[in-house]
């Protein structure tokens, strides 16, 4: 199976920088603890399949580290996908299995941004969606 490594590391960028935004460098922690949505738990279990796990007290690689106190820097980001691309690039069967990750991820998982349109009265702080329930915040109809 020959792999675009530049599509698939394209592909796992946004859950990979999800999940460490959500558990910073603890990402590769071995504790399996449930994922606080989808798309944190894919970019965990991916991580962790490129990179190992390691217990919590152990130095996790320089670029997740970094991307972990600045999860918004774009230049971080790219550079994860870069320590991302060289691994897989390195193992092929790894760069197989995680192509198989990302597909049984986007089966699961909408990765991206969107909007949506929705009415609300009182205190709401959720919107249904066809999918299931959103947080959200709504502005007061009078500060528009």
């Amino acid at each position: 199976m020959s792999v675009d490594l530049a599509a698939l590391v394209a592909a796992v960028s946004p859950w990979a920088t999800a999940a460490v935004a959500s558990y910073g460098a603890a990402v590769l922690a071995q504790a399996q603890e449930d994922a606080a949505d989808a798309t944190v738990g894919w970019g965990r279990k991916i991580l962790q399949r490129v990179f190992g796990t390691h217990p919590a007290e152990e130095e996790v690689p320089e670029a997740i580290a970094e991307l972990a106190q600045a999860p918004d820097d774009a230049d971080l980001q790219a550079a994860l996908r870069v320590q991302i691309r060289k691994a897989l690039a390195a193992d092929p069967g790894l760069a197989a299995e995680v192509a198989r990750m990302v597909e049984q991820a986007r089966g699961q998982v909408l990765v991206g941004q969107g909007q949506v349109n929705a009415v609300a009265t009182g205190h709401a702080q959720q919107a249904n969606l066809g999918q299931g329930t959103m947080s959200v915040s709504f502005a007061d109809q009078r500060e528009r």
